[in-house]
This record gives structure tokens, sequence and C-alpha cells, in this order.
């Protein structure tokens, strides 16, 4: 009895609890279901109400440049199928950036639910839309601020041209005007010490410079490189006249050639000696590979002089010099132990020569003045114009050795004998050159009178055959002298 009514009692205890527990369960589904339309309270209707729903405003947002890469392929597909796509007339005002749009008021849908809104056509954005946006958004400050660098490149490219001309003409204005100055400087320089007083050539001549009176101007520029000096009133000669032949300072693009093929400021003496004073000679010092071009190049040394081997029973000069010389005698009387000494001999040729170039001394010289004497120096920088003095000195001192120099009677007559040959065929040379001109010049005649013939008619030249004949005729009968009978 107990037991049963045991059981009986458990039984019920699972009936009500079985029957609570689906009452609550159904209790819950019901206000779970409530909950999905939370926001479609009275509050939310009315402002729903207010604002008309706008199918437009449903549309996806614009693409930007960074969205437009994760649009899927079958998006693409979907809007290149479109054929004719939609025209919206928002499109046709100037579309303004990203941040001067408009923000649009999204409604918030955090309980979406996809079947109460089923049917509604969703919208795609035409093509021409995309790419309007994808301009819009280039114009974005990051997307100027990328491209900034290469506008500046281009502008500076464009501007290279320019510059570099610019730059050019400016460099070379400073340099001609610096180098100008340099080469104005030096030449002042060297007059300062061998052309003012108590100098070498106001010791020696008496006037100096190139005009008349105490003011006048040492030096006559010539060009911005090239300065000349006279000077006059010595005895044996007429006058003298140097020539400095500076670098091309002033000229920028001879100043870098000259950085890469050296070049030296040199400066050449001429001393015109008189006619009475000076004897029959042809002499020449100079280093050994000019004085054989010398040889080959000047005519007076081709003729009368040649290379002269060094005696063995006198000092000589210097084996970087070569003595060319018409005979032994007037280049042994020429180079004296003063000059060797001074200037010439193997131990002061290395400290006194270094600037020297050439010497010529010659009586047979083209043009109106036959008898003079030529020297050849390098011009040391303006700090050591002192280095030259001995060279300078040489000028006065062969003036007055040549002017007092007289050649033996054996000498004489050999230079006579090679004058007069040199003359003889100077003659031919000159009779041969007479000749070729007549003979061109008849050449050139009868050239004229044939292409005249050939211009004539045929009258014309048969009668001028007929004139001819006639001619040759008279000139073949003999002559007849008629005498009067007394």
């Amino acid at each position: 009895m107990n037991s049963r009514s045991g059981s009986n009692l458990n039984s019920l205890l699972c009936s009500i609890f079985f029957f609570s527990f689906l009452i609550t369960h159904l209790f819950f589904s019901n206000v779970l279901a409530d909950s999905h339309f939370e926001g479609f309270d009275a509050e939310d209707d009315d402002a729903v109400e207010e604002e008309t729903l706008d199918p437009n405003l449903l549309r996806s947002p614009p693409v930007t440049q960074s969205q437009s890469s994760s649009i899927t392929p079958d998006a693409k597909s979907e809007i290149s199928s479109d054929p004719e796509p939609r025209e919206d007339p928002d499109l046709d005002t100037p579309l303004q950036p990203q941040s001067d749009l408009p923000k649009q008021t999204t409604t918030s849908f955090e309980y979406w639910d996809e079947d109460e809104f089923e049917g509604l056509p969703v919208q795609q954005p035409p093509v021409e839309a995309l790419k309007v946006v994808e301009n819009v958004t280039s114009d974005d400050p990051d997307v100027k601020t990328a491209q900034k660098p290469g506008k500046v490149a281009a502008s500076k490219k464009s501007f290279t041209v320019e510059i570099v001309c610019g730059s050019f003409l400016i460099a070379f204005a400073i340099n001609y005007f610096t180098g100008k100055r340099e080469n104005e400087n030096l030449a002042l320089e060297w007059a300062t010490k061998f052309a003012t007083k108590d100098s070498i050539f106001e010791k020696n001549f008496s006037l100096l410079g190139v005009g008349e009176g105490d003011n006048s101007p040492l030096l006559l520029k010539e060009g911005q490189n090239v300065f000349k000096f006279y000077a006059s009133g010595r005895r044996y000669c007429q006058g003298l006249l140097a020539t400095m032949e500076l670098k091309s300072r002033h000229d920028l693009i001879s100043r870098l050639f000259n950085l890469v093929v050296p070049c030296r400021d040199e400066m050449s003496f001429e001393v015109y000696m008189n006619d009475d004073a000076m004897d029959q000679v042809v002499f020449a010092l100079a280093r050994k590979k000019l004085a054989k071009g010398m040889q080959k190049e000047l005519r007076d040394l081709q003729r009368f002089a040649s290379l002269m081997t060094p005696p063995s029973s006198k000092k000589w000069v210097a084996e970087e010099l070569a003595v060319i010389s018409e005979s032994k005698e007037v280049a042994s009387d020429l180079i004296t132990e003063a000059v060797l000494e001074q200037v010439f001999g193997e131990k002061a040729f290395e400290k006194y020569g270094k600037d020297f170039i050439s010497m010529h001394i010659s009586d047979q010289l083209p043009g109106t003045h036959k008898k003079m004497l030529l020297f050849k120096f390098a011009l040391p920088d303006a700090n050591h114009m002192a280095d030259m003095t001995r060279l300078v000195a040489l000028v006065p001192y062969y003036i007055d050795l040549i002017g007092r120099y007289k050649l033996s009677s054996q000498a004489r007559s050999k230079t006579d004998a090679a004058r007069l040959k040199a003359a003889q065929e100077a003659h031919k040379e000159l009779q041969s050159t007479r000749q070729e001109a007549v003979q061109k010049k008849k050449a050139e005649k009868k050239k004229v009178l044939e292409e005249s013939e050939a211009k004539l008619s045929a009258e014309a030249i048969r009668k001028k055959e007929a004139k001819e004949r006639a001619r040759q005729l008279k000139k073949g009968m003999p002559k007849i002298k008629m005498t009067r009978a007394h």
C-alpha cells in the first residue's frame, strides 16, 4: 500500500515538472519572437513615416580605388552585363572630393530580417559612375603628395639645359677677366724687370717703348695674349722687337685644352742688323729635337748649314743642345768661353738654361730684312722672372759679337762660293717659274680661242680659214726690193 502510494506520488511530481517546463519554454519562445522586432516600436515607426524610404538610398556606397580592387569577378560581370546603365542626375554636377560630400544618414539595421523585405529591387551603380568616382578619388591629397616628386623631377629636367648653358656663360665671363688680368700682370712684370730704369735694355738701348718721349708706353698690346716691346738706338743694329706670346688664359676652352696638352709662355726677340755690320754667317743653336726640325723647315739652314759634331779638343755646349752651322770656324767663334760659362755649358745650362728654346743667326733670311738675330725663350711665372736674366743678356752680347765678327779669307771663299751657287739656283728657279707662267698663259689663251671658234658658224669658220691661208702664202713669198733707176 505504501509502495503504491509512493509510485503515484512520483508520477504526479513528474507530470507537474513536465507541464511547468512546457509552459516556461512556450513563454520564453514568445518573448524571443517579440524581440526580433524591437527596432520597430512606436517611436521608430514615427521616424520612418517622417522620412520617406527612397530606393536610391539603399545603394551601396561609392567604390573607391582601394575598394575597387576587392570587387569579386562575379560583381564585375554583373556590372559589365548592364548594357544601359541608368544615368544619375547627380552626376551631371561636378563631383567633389569625399571630404566635401554630404554624409548620408544610414539607418541601423542591427536586427535585419531578410524575409521582411523580400522582393526589394537591388540597384548596382553604373559603370560610368564607378569611373567618375575613381577619378574623384585620384584627387585625394595623399595621391597628390605621391605625384609631387615626379613633377618636381620633370620640372628640374626641363631646365637642365638652361642651367648648364647659363653656368658655362658665367664661368666663361669670369675666366675671361681673370685670365686677361693674369696675362697683363705677367707682361708688366717682365717689363718692370728688364725694361725700366737700370735694367738690361735701358743700359743697352737709348729708346725704349713704342712711342717717342719719356711717357710713352713700354708695351704694345696686340691681343689678350700678345704683347710687344720695341727698343732702338744701339750700334750695329737698327732696332729690336720683342714679342710675348702668352697662353690664352682668357679663353676657357683654351685653358681646359692646356690642362690636357700643356704649353708654355714664349718670348721671341728679333734684332734687325745693319747691312754693313754683319758678315756672311748662318748659325743656329737649339735643343736636339727642335734643331732637326729647324734644319728641315728653314731654307737658309737647308742650303748653307749642317749639324755639327761636338769637337773633342774643346769645351762644347750641353748634351741637350745641337749646333747647326755653315762651318766649324763660325761655330767655334760664336760659342765662346763666356757663353759656355754663363748659359750653354753643361753645369750652367742645368741651372740657367731651362727656359732656352733656340737661337738663329743668318744673313740669308727671306723677307725685307735678310740679316737678323732671332732668339726664343720660355717665360717663367711672375714670381721667378729673374731666372731668365742670363738668357736676356745674350741678346746685347750677340749683337756686339756679330757686329764685330769677320770671317777669315778661307771661310769667306767658301761662303762666297756657296752663296753664288745659291744665287744661280735661285735664278734658275725664277726663270723656270716665269716660263711656267708664260706657258700657262698661252694655254689659257689657246683654250679661249678654241671655245670662241666652237661658237662660230660654218661661214665664219670658212672665211677665217681663207684669211689664214692668204696670210701664210704671203708670208712664204720671196721679198723683192725695188730701186729707182737714175
